[in-house]
């Protein structure tokens, strides 16, 4: 079934001149790793999806150049809005040639809807506004029917391919991380991932449960000070750092044994790494791993769960995610719902050693005053007479 799309957006009134080192790379959150504050992003991202759109946020840019439709009208993807409510200029449809014609680190400059390098237009594409931006977003709100009927269509096609996920699961490794009895916290660079994993804090600090990282997600644990235990990925959005922390590394192969991220891996000296070829995703695996390791509960932060979300991901079906969710149900529970739901406590021996502590702190504070010391004699003499009066009525 062919799907509309929204038609190019009228270009907008010229914003003020920027100017920064260019940056390029067709894969955006591989670009994000490098872009610093100022400088000028060149992708070629279709339908900018959240997650990449935060993630270029944060490195705060000059301006982003997409060298495709930022939103093709597919699905009313909510990246090019987060750009420009966030005051980076975006400049739609600049042409796959510029990937090869601008130099990694040369300075650019963004003139209304053009790049120019050494006063040389090096493309041209449609200067967005908010205003064009909720114009096609509108439009594509209309294609979300025909999403549906062509996510569900594969959805159940791919489902007939891949039931052995749910009747076999997966052929499961040995590791050195035990999980039998415990729970585990699955992190996934996703929707709103970093701001779930700050209200876990209480729960991390008090559960100690077994903290998975799938690929980037790994990274955000680091951030946080957390060391994770295990990653789980392809390793193709996972930092050196997080590689290097000392955690297991479990790296996700396809179904033939063929593991592209495992050459990197070993580049980085680490040895020991164990290759989990299974069909599904990332998070998926991690999943069924916790699941098929013994895990009590599985808390999942920053997975993926609605239309939109798997769309964002660029992808077509959800088999593998609908299959896992079913295996392991009953022991998985959203950040959200374990934020909400869970309190922080406080121990009775640390309340009565808190209570304990102040105490003793008012006793020195009157020990170390005249008036307090005679207040304190004062004091001893009644407790004295309190104690003559209850050994009078017993005695």
């Amino acid at each position: 079934m062919s799907l509309s799309r929204s038609p190019v957006p009228s270009a907008v009134p010229d914003g003020p001149p920027v100017e920064g080192p260019v940056r390029v790379d067709a894969r955006t959150k591989n670009l994000t790793k490098r872009l610093a504050h100022g400088d000028i992003a060149v992708i070629n991202h279709e339908d900018i999806d959240q997650v990449s759109a935060f993630a270029l946020v944060a490195c705060k840019p000059a301006a982003v150049i997409n060298a495709t439709a930022s939103i093709s009208g597919a699905y009313p993807n909510l990246g090019p809005k987060i750009l420009l409510e966030a005051g980076v200029p975006l400049i739609d449809r600049a042409g796959e040639a510029l990937l090869t014609q601008v130099t990694e680190g040369a300075t650019g400059r963004v003139v209304g809807n053009r790049l120019m390098v050494d006063d040389v237009v090096v493309a041209e594409g449609t200067r967005l506004d908010l205003a064009t931006v909720e114009e096609a977003m509108e439009q594509a709100r209309a294609n979300i029917s025909d999403q549906i009927e062509a996510f569900s269509r594969n959805t159940m096609e791919y489902v007939r391919e891949e039931r052995e996920l749910l009747l076999d699961g997966i052929q499961l490794p040995e590791t050195r991380t035990e999980l039998e009895g415990r729970y585990a916290l699955v992190v996934v660079r996703g929707y709103h991932y970093k701001e779930d994993l700050q209200t876990l804090r209480p729960f991390i600090r008090e559960a100690r449960p077994v903290l998975i990282g799938v690929d980037g997600g790994a990274d955000a644990l680091l951030e946080l000070g957390y060391r994770p235990d295990l990653i789980v990925g392809d390793m193709d959005s996972v930092g050196d750092a997080a590689l290097q922390s000392g955690a297991e590394i479990i790296v996700h192969a396809y179904r033939d044994g063929r593991a592209p991220g495992l050459d990197r891996v070993r580049a980085l000296g680490i040895d020991d790494a164990v290759v989990l070829p299974a069909i599904g995703t990332s998070e998926d695996v991690a999943m069924l791993l916790a699941d098929g390791k013994g895990a009590d509960l599985i808390v999942a932060v920053g997975t993926h769960a609605t239309l939109i979300e798997f769309l964002d991901k660029g992808r077509q079906g959800m088999a593998s995610t609908f299959l896992t969710r079913l295996r392991v149900g009953s022991k998985l529970v959203d950040a959200k719902g374990v934020s909400l739901l869970y309190r922080s406590r406080i121990s009775s021996a640390a309340l009565s050693w808190l209570v304990l502590a102040g105490m003793l702190a008012v006793l020195a504070a009157l020990a170390a005053t005249p008036g307090g010391r005679t207040a304190m004699g004062v004091l001893a003499v009644r407790w004295d007479d309190f104690w003559a009066l209850i050994g009078g009525l017993f005695g």
